[in-house]
């Protein structure tokens, strides 16, 4: 079991995950930082000055200035600035991963546009694959129309 264990662990695809989680990991943090310390001052510079990560709705009846303060009291609180914050975080991971995958499926189709020449073509009465040389198929036998370019190639 442990070798069997060990064969599945180092698989080349368990690794890429493996990797692809740490490295998902930091960018969340670079995202993350991007969003609390660029986007959302300057969007609340925009709008008035307004600091979304200090918006929040007190839900105890006393009247408390930062989330911070709340906190310390064990006041229960309607954090909706930190909601905006993780929305507007959330928005800029997957326009990321959009470009990300939206290359790597163009690069995708670049590959698959060249294609090897074919050498088979289809029986048109069994419906088999057979050499586009041949004139008779192998599997019912019948006569096929000969190809020229498959004669002057010969």
């Amino acid at each position: 079991m442990l070798k069997e264990f060990k064969e599945f662990a180092l698989k080349g695809n368990v690794m890429d995950l493996a990797v692809g989680v740490v490295i998902g990991a930091a960018f969340g943090k670079i995202v993350s930082s991007l969003v609390n310390d660029i986007i959302t001052p300057l969007i609340g510079l925009l709008l008035g000055k307004v600091d979304f990560s200090s918006l929040f709705i007190n839900l105890s009846g006393t009247h408390y200035n930062t989330i911070g303060e709340a906190k310390a009291n064990s006041a229960a609180t309607l954090n909706y600035g930190l909601f905006i914050n993780s929305v507007i975080d959330f928005v800029i991971i997957a326009f990321s991963i959009f470009i990300v995958i939206k290359q790597l499926n163009r690069f995708k189709r670049k590959q698959e546009v060249v294609k090897a020449p074919e050498n088979t073509k289809e029986c048109p009465h069994c419906i088999t694959s057979i050499p586009i040389k041949a004139t008779r198929c192998p599997h019912c036998t019948s006569m096929l129309e000969t190809n020229s370019k498959a004669l002057a190639q010969e």
